[in-house]
């Protein structure tokens, strides 16, 4: 279960990080947003439990999720200006 709540936790971090960051090198994608989204969410679940914040059980809330998407938006649209 832990791994499909990441997956729904980073789903609505993705629209939340595209909502506070927008850009015009940024995905415009849902579709590429949400996946960008998962993949923050599952930076912040490995960054937190390697930091020890969180447990080995235990994943990135809401607000981690969040961090995390920006984090990987951010990197992508860096890496996409530089392309």
């Amino acid at each position: 279960m832990g791994i499909i709540w990441t997956i729904i936790i980073g789903f609505v971090a993705g629209v939340i990080a595209k909502f506070i960051m927008p850009g015009d090198n940024e995905p415009s994608g849902f579709v590429l947003t949400t996946i960008l989204g998962i993949v923050g969410a599952f930076v912040a679940n490995f960054l937190g439990q390697a930091l020890g914040w969180y447990g080995p059980l235990d994943g990135a809330g809401l607000i981690g999720a969040v961090i995390g998407a920006i984090i990987v938006l951010a990197l992508y649209g860096f890496l996409r200006r530089r392309a």
